[in-house]
């Protein structure tokens, strides 16, 4: 993925900060080769690093801009200027042009489309501009510094700028075991932040300010007829897809389910000859969909290859991956991810297509319809919820002991959760109870409640009319751009490739939001349209399916083999140390909830041990920190 990195407000001889900026830069390009191309003077510099075509930067006069991605202006005088004149020039040029005045720079980023991470320096206005696309897809963190504000796609970039002290956030630490990432606009790191999807910063004389360019806007009340959105949506998809391709020699990741079937179906059309697909699978019982990823690519003809992941390869990978994120990663499904981009570079692909946003965007994910359970029982009359149905659901004497009362109760009392507070009824760290896991020291120095507050504010920021549409713009966030778009991002750096998300193009998204709630979600049926869309493209089998996806089967395994065992334990025996998580916890989750539910309880040892490894890989954050002062 490579990335940018830069300042403003420090600085030396323009050799000096372009010795600086290339120590700034070298996390960004040390699984690839990319070029890095910089640009510097007296007190800001600049550089940017991608393969060809994704690096963009430009200087004259004060002022530096570059852009990172895949990124083109709608407007068609920009577009003109850019293919004249270059993608930063363009961007750079126009921000100046419009300067003052109400709406400043949103208007120059709401024509820019598709992947991107931006940044313009203008050193005579003492000025930073900072910019991520609309879906959150390229990151970019920033820090401010005396008189100054340095920014890069990757905290680890950052912390190499020698004005940067970096401590350790407790909130961020609490937070990362809630979440099991870190979510934005916050980074692991006390005073930086991370710019949240959709989302431009200005730094002017001293002073930091974000606006929201661009939000997620239903046109809930459109009506078209079925065949008509159809035609437009196999168009999109189509062109979607072809832009994602670029020049690069490219495959797809094929899990089997609906998004990467389609994915790889699009793309042997697409190219006019046979799609490459990469499957993982895992030797478990109720883990391993290769059965699907096989009916995807015979049916449509693709030049597969299979991997299946073994405990040992686990243990391997485990210390590549907790090293390659630059914010603790808790998502175990990057592991996979890791291995599938790896044959892809094996088979001497540059590029991969990920599968990602369709659930986001069309109603996919099973809580969705669980939500909307839920939700009948919020239309039901308040009179009769508790005049009738609350008193003899929980004042029926010996109720508890009854099948069906206990399912009521459970349902009523989830129901009576407002959202999205309901949607965290499952949260690992809820269920265990904060005081049972952190120290008391730590707790005292966190604000428990932040969780909530951030999940309540992202939900509440939307004004679409129905639930449905609520939750896929809330999911754009926490799902997408906190977690699967970097799960995904960093297991192909990883691996040295490149990767694209076709299904969440500008122009798809934009298709999204033109479709009534009800063909999202229609009932308890997910993705309704996107699935009767695709009738007879896709296998029936595969429309059929269960959703699934590239589960990990760690805590089944780590009953069983030795050396996965031995990580998990001294990881988690290390973490002991650290006075975050109670000693007393982890010896009952290993010994006692392991042996209890595996599969439920692996989950927190593989959080609680990636955060170990992180900080192992950082060579302990703290104590880094202190040596450099």
């Amino acid at each position: 993925m490579s990335g940018l990195c830069g300042w403003l407000g420090y600085g030396h001889s323009v050799t000096e900060n372009l010795a600086l900026l290339r120590q700034m830069a070298s996390p960004l390009v040390r699984f690839d080769s990319c070029k890095l191309h910089a640009c510097a003077s007296g007190n800001s510099a600049l550089a940017t690093a991608a393969s060809d075509g994704r690096a963009h930067i430009y200087q004259r006069d004060g002022l530096l801009a570059a852009l990172w991605g895949r990124g083109n202006f709608l407007e068609p005088r920009l577009d003109e200027q850019a293919q004249r004149e270059g993608m930063a020039k363009t961007l750079a040029e126009n921000w100046r042009g419009r300067s003052g005045g109400d709406g400043r720079g949103a208007k120059i980023f709401e024509s820019l489309s598709g992947a991107f991470a931006c940044c313009i320096v203008d050193e005579n206005a003492n000025e930073v501009v900072l910019a991520t696309d609309r879906m959150g897809t390229y990151p970019l963190s920033y820090q401010a510094l005396a008189g100054g504000l340095v920014f890069a796609s990757s905290s680890d970039a950052i912390r190499l700028h020698p004005s940067i002290r970096s401590e350790i956030d407790l909130q961020s630490l609490y937070n990362y075991v809630y979440f099991h990432m870190v979510p934005s606009p916050d980074t692991i790191y006390e005073g930086q932040k991370r710019l949240m999807p959709g989302e431009y910063l200005v730094y002017s004389k001293g002073g930091i300010k974000t606006e929201k360019y661009w939000l997620m806007r239903f046109q809930e009340d459109e009506r078209h007829p079925f065949q008509e959105l159809k035609q437009e949506f196999l168009e999109v998809l189509h062109s979607s897809v072809r832009t994602a391709i670029g020049d690069d020699e490219t495959g797809a990741f094929l899990s089997g389910g609906t998004d990467s079937s389609t994915i790889a179906g699009i793309l042997g059309e697409v190219s006019g000859q046979p799609a490459r697909t990469y499957s993982i699978g895992f030797d478990a019982t109720g883990y391993d969909e290769m059965g699907y990823a096989r009916i995807a690519a015979r049916h449509f003809g693709t030049r597969h290859q299979e991997y299946y992941v073994t405990p040992e390869n686990i243990v391997s990978a485990i210390p590549q991956v907790a090293a390659v994120f630059d914010q603790p990663f808790g998502n175990s499904s990057a592991l996979p991810a890791y291995y599938c981009a790896q044959m892809a570079k094996s088979d001497g692909l540059s590029r991969m297509l990920g599968g990602d946003g369709g659930d986001e965007l069309f109603g996919g994910n099973v809580r969705y319809a669980k939500q909307h359970i839920f939700s009948l029982y919020e239309q039901t009359p308040l009179l009769l919820r508790k005049g009738l149905i609350e008193p003899v659901v929980f004042g029926l004497p010996g109720g508890g002991a009854l099948p069906l009362i206990r399912k009521a109760r459970s349902y009523v009392e989830q129901a009576s959760i407002p959202m999205p507070a309901r949607t965290e009824t499952y949260n690992l760290l809820e269920r265990y109870g904060r005081d049972a896991i952190f120290t008391p020291e730590f707790l005292d120095a966190v604000n428990p409640g932040y969780p909530a507050r951030l999940l309540d504010e992202t939900y509440h920021e939307n004004d679409a009319k129905s639930l449905i549409n609520q939750m896929l713009a809330f999911d754009r966030k926490f799902t997408l751009a906190d977690n699967d778009l970097p799960k995904v991002a960093k297991a192909c750096e990883l691996a040295g490739m490149d990767v694209a998300f076709p299904l969440i193009s500008d122009e798809i998204v934009a298709f999204s939001l033109r479709l009534e709630p009800h063909l999202k979600l229609k009932g308890t049926k997910l993705r309704y349209f996107f699935k009767e869309a695709l009738r007879g493209f896709l296998p029936d089998d595969i429309i059929a399916k269960q959703k699934h996806g590239f589960g990990l089967p760690f805590g089944v395994w780590l009953q069983t083999h030795k050396n996965l065992q031995d990580l998990a334990w001294d990881s988690l025996s290390d973490l002991k140390s650290r006075n975050i998580i109670r000693g007393d916890f982890i010896e009952k989750l290993l010994q006692q909830h392991l042996e209890e539910h595996a599969g439920y309880h692996g989950t927190m040892v593989w959080v609680l041990m990636m955060l170990e490894q992180w900080y192992r890989q950082r060579q302990d954050s703290r104590s880094a920190m202190h040596s450099q002062a």
